[in-house]
């Protein structure tokens, strides 16, 4: 055995017999069940509820979800108000030319 490398086994992202068997079971019947849903959503002639349906199943699969963040702040209640000339002022000779 190889130390510190793996040797032998799946190459990485090859995929397995099941995979491999529902690609070819969706590329039979010509339509995946994300087309069938973007198609429903798009089809002007459906139920609007039903597009709203189909446009929240899909979403997930075509649009990535925003990672949660942590925001710690304090507040004292005070808000400054800065121009565009004020912040040119602010980094004139800190910058290396743009």
């Amino acid at each position: 055995m190889a130390v510190g490398r793996k040797t032998g086994g799946r190459q990485k992202g090859s995929r397995n017999k099941k995979t491999i068997a529902q690609q070819e079971e969706i590329a039979a019947t010509g339509e995946t069940p994300l087309q069938y849903m973007i198609r429903i959503m798009r089809d002007p002639q459906v139920e609007h509820t039903r597009r709203d349906e189909m446009a929240k199943a899909a979403a997930p699969h075509v649009h990535a979800r925003l990672a949660a963040t942590d925001v710690n702040a304090e507040v004292d209640g005070t808000v400054q108000v800065h121009t565009v000339a004020d912040l040119l002022k602010a980094v004139e000779g800190k910058t290396r030319g743009l």
